[in-house]
């Protein structure tokens, strides 16, 4: 599907949402439970400003995965000095402790604020997705995660990519996965 503006993509999602038509988003998304409105990364801020004006909190929370980074650094400054010394090579482990694990956690705290948000019967709006670029967390990892696939409300996922032939790529640098999601371009 392709919109020419920022309005139109973020409408077309909330009438997808507003529709009560998960099971097409389901079918669509393979089974999953994501809509990925993808913008070119140089318009990035137009489509966050039409998600604030448009996406009103009463039935839609906006998570800026910005602020979740910087929450995640500040609290975990002493931590992260260390553990960046040791894991040099594994910077996907900074981010995502391992499973059986303990300790900071940033995809942690990503879920945390969906589950909120889908607890309090919002929609969750993720903005701001190139703040997960090196990370190790890639939007996959996001769309498949069970909480969200089973959640009786979808996932909105604002995604700075562009297309080459058939493959999207986030940031322009990179293959990303469009296989869990109903894709808005």
């Amino acid at each position: 599907m392709s919109l020419n503006s920022p309005e139109s993509a973020v409408q077309e999602a909330m009438r997808l949402v507003e529709s009560n038509a998960n099971s097409n988003i389901r079918l669509s998304a393979n089974g999953g439970n994501c809509i990925l409105i993808v913008c070119e990364p140089f318009r990035e801020f137009a489509y966050i400003e039409a998600i604030k004006h448009l996406m009103t909190n009463d039935k839609y929370e906006i998570i800026d995965l910005n602020s979740v980074l910087c929450e995640f650094v500040t609290a975990n400054k002493q931590h992260l000095e260390d553990i960046f010394v040791l894991l040099k090579g594994s910077i996907h482990q900074i981010f995502r402790t391992p499973h059986g694990e303990e300790g900071p956690d940033l995809f942690g705290l990503i879920e945390q604020a969906v589950m909120s948000s889908l607890q309090n019967g919002k929609i969750p709006v993720l903005i701001r997705s190139g703040a997960l670029y090196g990370s190790g967390i890639e939007n996959i990892h996001i769309m498949e995660n069970d909480m969200i696939m089973k959640a009786a409300l979808p996932l909105i996922i604002l995604y700075p990519a562009t297309r080459e032939k058939d493959k999207l790529m986030f940031l322009s640098s990179r293959p990303a996965s469009k296989y869990r999601c109903l894709i808005i371009d």
